[in-house]
């Protein structure tokens, strides 16, 4: 019993050392490889239009964070950063921007769901605002982003009990 409780303390601290959290700050010019040993491995590994590669680490679908890191073609990052933000979400061009477009710049959404009224995809992401929130993205059947709009995510409000 004693070693079971040694080896899941042990597991978890190391656990604790890689995880997304730890690219918040990674200084330009840290290696991948660096990248990696600090925060673990991405959630996925996107090209970018420069030759470079972009980390995704997200904490979608129940967080409320996802970060960025972008290396150039060499290996070396470029910048990283918190993406699920409103001046970010700000940058979405409505009838220009794909989902690919959207999942580069943001990761994969918490939720893809459709509703009656609307013929497409809506992608959801969940992120933090003035409190909980979501950020819906309305996507025509071809992909291309249509609408995209903030929403509050109520979390225990007495209409849920």
């Amino acid at each position: 019993m004693r070693l079971l409780l040694l080896s899941i303390c042990a597991a978890f601290l190391l656990g604790a050392c890689a995880h997304p959290w730890n690219t918040a700050n990674i200084p330009a010019g840290t290696s991948r490889e660096q990248v990696i040993a600090q925060a673990g491995n991405p959630a996925r590994i996107v090209p970018l239009p420069d030759g470079g590669q972009r980390l995704q680490y997200t904490l979608q679908p129940l967080g409320r964070y996802a970060f960025m890191v972008d290396l150039d073609a060499s290996g070396r990052v470029v910048r990283s950063r918190q993406v699920l933000t409103e001046a970010e979400f700000n940058r979405i061009e409505i009838g220009k921007w794909t989902r690919a477009d959207v999942e580069r710049e943001f990761g994969p959404p918490a939720m893809v769901d459709g509703v009656a009224s609307w013929n497409g995809p809506i992608m959801t992401y969940r992120w933090y605002g003035q409190s909980e929130m979501f950020y819906h993205v309305y996507l025509d059947p071809q992909g291309v982003v249509r609408r995209a709009h903030p929403a509050m995510e109520f979390l225990n409000t007495r209409d849920r009990w």
